[in-house]
């Protein structure tokens, strides 16, 4: 996929000279447009080096499509095949996304994405092979888009087709989501991404305000990750970093991941035995948040129930929301007494219209918060900063981008 750019000759003609030029050409580019809004973005800009006309008909219908859009991929067979699911599924459905992405996060497990080596309770992680899958996945992305993977034990998904979907939490097999964000008028979503340094033990202000994580007014929600948690000081870099904007207004949720697979916005090759902190910071006025957090003591569906209340209770927006399931890989069915997809179909029941992605992974972060406007549920920076910070929790999200029309 590529961008709408020049070429293409006018082939309608200039239509300054005549009047009934003008008339005729304006109701030509309704008819067209109305056409257009049929089509996905890639048949968009394809057709878009026709004409002039066209070209400016394909910048008009895709500022229109302005709906988080999702591929997700789930495989009953695992290993037997090349590539992976999600690799798969994305090559086929992006032909069909009617967004042109800005901005993809995507997530996989890791036992069949980069095939990582069980690491919990090791304080090492030994990776078995490269990373050809997040090589293809990346490559099948527009050349501008900036695309995020992390990879974790376990994931969160909503199947593809429909925001009513019933979410599904896949603690092991084959499976992966990415999420699409199309450019949004007034909306801000920049990746960052800190490497442990020993040398360094502070960030610099500056680094933090490149990314919109200070000094920016409008930053409402961060979702943030730290990767290759098994290595010594993960948690303590993770914890670090966190604390330079957690005291802020803002909504703060993720965990700690297996490894970070993806991050094309750096122009150097990424170290897979690094150790650092990544993630995405939304900022923009019509930007609402909140967040819930499902403690140790959330063990049956009537807690998890009541847990969902609270986040309802936020009042924010369904239409053009996005939920985030961020749970403990000691979570999932063995901790509800072999009850599956518990938590997952909680969120459907009170959010039934909202598509939820996430992950298992290796420690939460996040607690009850909402921000809409000016009004805060629960301000985590009212106690120590590693209140944020658990284990055997979930943290449910909910994002709001805006009126999608």
């Amino acid at each position: 996929m590529e961008r709408v750019g020049g070429g293409g000759g006018d082939c309608c003609g200039s239509s300054s000279a005549d009047p009934r030029s003008t008339f005729v050409l304006s109701n030509l580019a309704e008819v067209v447009e109305r056409v257009f809004t049929f089509l996905p973005a890639k048949a968009l800009l394809r057709v878009a080096g026709v004409c002039r006309l066209w070209r400016e008909c394909v910048r008009r219908v895709l500022r229109t499509h302005r709906n988080v859009t999702w591929i997700s991929a789930l495989s009953a067979d695992p290993c037997h095949l090349a590539q992976h699911c999600l690799v798969r599924v994305v090559a086929e459905e992006l032909e069909n996304v009617h967004i042109l992405p800005q901005t993809v996060l995507y997530m996989a497990d890791s036992e069949n994405f980069i095939n990582l080596e069980e690491c919990r309770g090791h304080k090492r992680a030994r990776k078995r092979t490269t990373m050809e899958a997040a090589f293809a996945l990346e490559k099948l992305f527009p050349k501008q888009c900036q695309v995020l993977g992390i990879v974790t034990p376990g994931i969160v998904v909503t199947p593809i087709g429909s925001r009513s979907n019933r979410p599904q939490e896949i603690e092991i097999g084959e499976s992966g989501f990415a999420l699409l964000f199309p450019q949004i008028d007034g909306i801000k979503i920049k990746p960052f991404h800190f490497i442990k340094d020993p040398k360094k033990l502070t960030l610099e202000r500056h680094q933090l305000t490149e990314v919109g994580l200070v000094d920016n007014p409008e930053l409402r929600v961060v979702l943030v990750f730290g990767y290759n948690c098994c290595k010594v000081g993960a948690s303590d870099y993770l914890q670090r970093v966190v604390s330079t904007f957690s005291d802020m207004n803002v909504i703060l949720a993720g965990g700690q991941v297996d490894n970070l697979a993806s991050l094309t916005s750096e122009k150097s090759p990424l170290d897979i035995d690094a150790t650092g902190v990544v993630g995405l910071s939304f900022s923009g006025q019509q930007v609402q948040g909140a967040t819930v957090l499902l403690n140790e003591d959330v063990n049956d569906e009537k807690a998890a129930d009541a847990a969902m209340q609270r986040l309802k209770a936020a009042n924010i927006p369904e239409q053009n929301t996005i939920g985030f399931m961020f749970a403990c890989v000691g979570r999932g069915s063995q901790y509800y007494r072999a009850k599956k997809n518990v938590e997952a179909d909680a969120f459907r029941k009170f959010f039934p219209s909202v598509p939820l992605f996430g992950f298992f992974g290796n420690g939460e972060i996040g607690c009850d918060r909402i921000v809409t406007g000016n009004f805060i549920l629960k301000k985590c920076n009212e106690f120590n900063y590693n209140d944020l910070f658990h284990s055997y929790t979930t943290i449910m999200a909910l994002i709001h981008l805006g009126s999608s029309k």
